[in-house]
């Protein structure tokens, strides 16, 4: 089967299972509905490893023609694309997107059917999961700007629809609906700032698509003012900022926690939070323009400070997806840097490691969850791991892999990042290694709280304690391989000699602009010395971690206990009283003020006024309605000495 129809059904195939079961999935049993939304995305998957082996070139599939504007081929005497095309583009960048969108996507679908087997909306939710999943494939397939904003708010109506998918919920209903809303509206804003970059693109060159644009700056040299490239990169990295959660448009993603668990792996972990990166590398021709430098910079620390910030965060977190959440966060700040550094090869193997490991975290905790009676708060729990082993070892792996444990995929892949720091600035990697150091902090606590020590819960929740179905477990166990191997895709030359950075060299051969960006690595001393450090720095808080929680049986304090550096911790650095009262209170006082306004003084007055004119006319006119007959005939004689004045008057 040719390149161009497979791709087609990767795309076809998740809005299949969506108008599947959102037309008749109510009226059918719930093993059928999720083995639809399950089964179309392993096959999507399938097709998608298909077009992996025989992807040797880059390739636009057309589809259609959305909009011709042939009379406006010329503004302001420059030529213009008057086509606006539904095209996908098959390269090296586009498929790996699409292998991790499919292939975890389909793990998670697969977990999601034991996790929500009895939900009342198990048909919605299916509905709507493989929805998400088909405006994240126009997103990373669209060969140009217009087909990426498609799918990037296809995704965002996606995410609201399942961040507040418990809406409808007794006692937490309301916050699933504010949580929902709050991510909507907090996206818009970066949204608009990638609607207005894509204005911008429009009027520089006279065109949306990527290889259209590529050209005019790689090959016929086209320079664009300083500032006219500065403000295109930096409306891009505005919408970056809001999807990916950076400062200050982060807040929204931990409360997007209200969500199914399986969503949180989903969108949180392995898809939609890493568009924003994704934009970057593809528009990376742009941002390495002379023009584009301050850009960068500004992302680089963005990222940094949103790195430190969301670790420092989730240090005293007790909410098992919230401290996820916020290492979300922190991770999504590393790859800024990283993409302000240059180094997007690296940055798309992080994501790609990150995908597995964070979906496993995740899932891990729906799995914590599921056997703790729907309890995530960490202080109820303990000693799990004689309850759920299986949970328990895939969890192990996962924490091991994010903290940069040896030879885990986490390891590599940070280490790629640091060493581009290293080659930057001694400064940034050092404040890098303050967060990594923290990340390891936060997640041994998190997992020794979780699975050592005496069960800290009721005796009811004790009694019902069990492993997760197989249909929870496979995806666990699945994650966890790939987060033991995912390192080897682009292992360094330390550990190599030869066939190293295969990752990199895959992408940078068939991405246009990434190959013509000239990679740095260092020698193998730098490197083992780097990792040294890193394998020091991660084995002695693992061992300090153990002894505090595991040795002395430490408890995490009650959230009343804490002072100092733990309270600003657990109260996310107030970051969401601030917005509050920087941002709500004086937009609600604004709305109640200009609600009296509008209605006491405008409605009002108006509606009265208008009701009092017609009330006083009415009573002049009543005047004239007296009865009596001799008033009548003056009134009729005065107007007939009237028409007879007017008519003389006229001829």
């Amino acid at each position: 089967m040719a390149v161009d129809q497979l791709i087609v059904m990767i795309l076809a195939l998740p809005l299949l299972g969506a108008l599947i079961n959102g037309t008749i999935g109510k009226n059918l049993p719930k093993q059928i509905v999720g083995s639809i939304a399950t089964i179309v995305m392993f096959t999507a998957f399938g097709l998608a490893l298909m077009v992996f082996n025989s992807n040797n070139h880059q390739q636009v599939v057309h589809l259609f023609t959305m909009l011709d504007l042939e009379d406006f081929k010329f503004v302001n005497g420059k030529l213009i694309d008057t086509k606006l095309d539904a095209s996908l583009v098959v390269d090296s960048l586009s498929i790996w997107m699409t292998l991790i969108v499919t292939g975890v996507g389909s793990l998670i679908h697969l977990f999601s059917m034991g996790y929500m087997s009895h939900d009342k909306g198990y048909y919605k939710f299916f509905t709507y999961l493989n929805l998400f999943i088909f405006a994240m494939l126009i997103l990373v397939l669209g060969s140009n700007y217009f087909m990426l904003f498609f799918g990037w708010e296809g995704v965002g109506i996606c995410s609201y629809l399942l961040i507040g998918f418990h809406y409808s919920d007794e006692q937490k209903g309301m916050l699933n609906g504010l949580a929902a809303r709050k991510a909507f509206i907090m996206n818009r804003i970066g949204d608009l700032g990638l609607l207005i970059g894509m204005f911008l693109i429009f009027f520089q060159f006279g065109t949306l698509d990527y290889f259209g644009i590529a050209d005019q700056i790689l090959i016929e040299n086209i320079s664009p003012t300083t500032w006219m490239m500065f403000g295109i990169t930096l409306m891009l990295f505005i919408g970056a900022t809001g999807k990916s959660a950076q400062i200050p448009l982060f807040t929204w993603l931990p409360d997007a926690m209200a969500g199914p668990t399986p969503v949180s792996a989903l969108i949180h972990a392995a898809t939609m939070v890493t568009a924003g990166i994704f934009l970057v590398v593809r528009s990376n021709f742009m941002f390495e323009t002379p023009g584009a430098q301050a850009t960068q910079d500004i992302m680089l620390y963005v990222g940094l400070a949103t790195s430190l910030a969301a670790a420092f965060m989730a240090m005293r977190q007790n909410d098992i997806k919230k401290v996820l959440a916020y290492s979300t966060v922190s991770q999504l700040g590393l790859l800024f840097v990283a993409l302000g550094m240059g180094a997007y090869t690296a940055a798309m193997f992080h994501v790609t490691t990150h995908a597995f490991f964070k979906a496993l975290l995740f899932l891990g905790s729906g799995s914590v969850i599921h056997a703790m009676s729907d309890e995530q708060d960490i202080r109820k729990m303990g000693g799990l791991k004689k309850y759920i082993p299986i949970t328990h070892m895939t969890f192990l792996i996962g924490t091991l892999a994010i903290a940069g444990f040896p030879l885990l995929s986490g390891f590599y892949s940070k280490d790629e990042i640091l060493a581009h720091a290293v080659m930057h600035s001694p400064v940034i990697y050092g404040i890098l290694m303050v967060s990594v150091a923290m990340t390891a902090i936060y997640m041994f606590r998190l997992y020794f709280l979780t699975f050592h020590g005496t069960f800290r819960g009721t005796e009811e929740v004790k009694h019902h304690l069990h492993e997760s179905p197989k249909s929870m477990t496979i995806p666990l166990l699945v994650l966890a391989v790939l987060s033991l191997i995912g390192g080897a895709l682009n292992l360094p030359g330390v550990i190599l000699s030869k066939g190293t950075h295969w990752m990199s060299h895959f992408l940078e051969h068939n991405t246009r602009g990434l190959e013509l960006i000239e990679t740095h690595h260092l020698s193998n001393s730098q490197a083992m010395l780097l990792m040294g450090g890193a394998v020091l720095m991660t084995l002695i808080i693992l061992f300090a971690t153990f002894v505090v929680y595991v040795k002395k049986n430490s408890v995490a304090k009650a959230d009343e206990e804490l002072r100092g550096w733990e309270l600003l911790s657990n109260k996310k650095l107030y970051f969401d009283e601030i917005y509050n009262a920087l941002f709500v209170v004086p937009v609600e006082w604004i709305s109640v003020k200009s609600h009296q306004f509008i209605e006491m003084f405008i409605l009002n007055k108006s509606i009265t006024g208008f009701t009092g004119l017609i009330g006083k006319s009415g009573d002049l006119v009543r005047r004239w309605q007296t009865g009596v007959v001799s008033s009548y005939l003056l009134w009729m004689v005065i107007g007939i000495i009237g028409l007879v004045v007017y008519y003389l008057i006229k001829f």
